[in-house]
């Protein structure tokens, strides 16, 4: 195993919270339950049309730093433009953008172990920090609904920060909050250009969390330094070297 670093930097959601792999089952019963109050709806072509809409939207750089800080105005936006492409009423829209919101909030949970990690590390004198990219209320309401801020001496927001990864003002600020140097702090992540790349260019051991196994994504032209399944990795000699 190797050694514990003085500190470990860690995102939120899709590492310690689960807030990812109920996307099609939250799409799937929002829309199902307007299919039910609107006898019409191609349920089924709603749902292929969301996924192409989706996609296209969160792909453009600066609709994702917008839409991350406001995520029901976010599907609202991407549902509406769906509707009145396929020729359904728009205000239809905001009911189910709003039901999936909701769902996704209702079924989020943590990783099996991640808790676990989490006192497992405090107990043998690790530091942690938060580094967390959303709105303020959003990101404060999971953290307080798990009681998460007792793991972590420091917690970063964006929204109420300012800004978020990659940016480098944000590790900086959080190695002065936990009073420690980049070369004796990880950092984890499953946004391997947010999290770990942020991490790596401030001079921080960045570890990427490939949950699925898939690999590196296509265009990624560097290696994190460490690639693990999960953050629960962290407590045993599973995760491995890259490169």
């Amino acid at each position: 195993m190797k050694e514990l670093p003085a500190a470990i930097l860690i995102d939120l959601d899709d590492t310690i919270l689960d807030d990812g792999s109920c996307v099609e089952s939250c799409w799937a019963d929002a829309c199902a339950e307007a299919g039910e109050r609107t006898p019409g709806l191609d349920i089924e072509r709603i749902r292929i049309h969301v996924r192409a809409r989706a996609d296209a939207w969160w792909s453009d750089a600066s609709r994702y730093q917008r839409g991350r800080l406001d995520l029901r105005a976010a599907t609202r936006e991407i549902l509406t433009e769906v509707f009145d492409e396929m020729g359904y009423d728009v205000a239809l829209a905001a009911d189910v953008s709003n039901r999936y919101r909701d769902l996704r909030e209702e079924r989020v949970v943590p990783f099996p172990g991640a808790i676990e990690t989490l006192e497992w590390l405090r107990a043998r004198g690790v530091k942690l920090g938060m580094m967390t990219n959303g709105a303020g209320s959003a990101q404060r309401a999971k953290i307080e609904r798990f009681e998460l801020a007792a793991h972590f001496e420091h917690i970063l927001i964006e929204g109420e920060f300012g800004c978020g990864k990659p940016d480098p003002r944000v590790f900086a600020t959080l190695l002065e909050a936990l009073r420690v140097r980049p070369h004796e702090t990880w950092a984890i992540g499953d946004n391997i250009e947010a999290d770990v790349f942020g991490a790596m260019d401030a001079g921080i051991h960045g570890i990427w969390i490939d949950a699925i196994g898939r690999g590196l994504p296509d265009g990624i032209s560097r290696d994190p330094d460490r690639i693990v399944a999960s953050i629960q990795e962290l407590m045993s000699e599973s995760g491995r070297e890259h490169g």
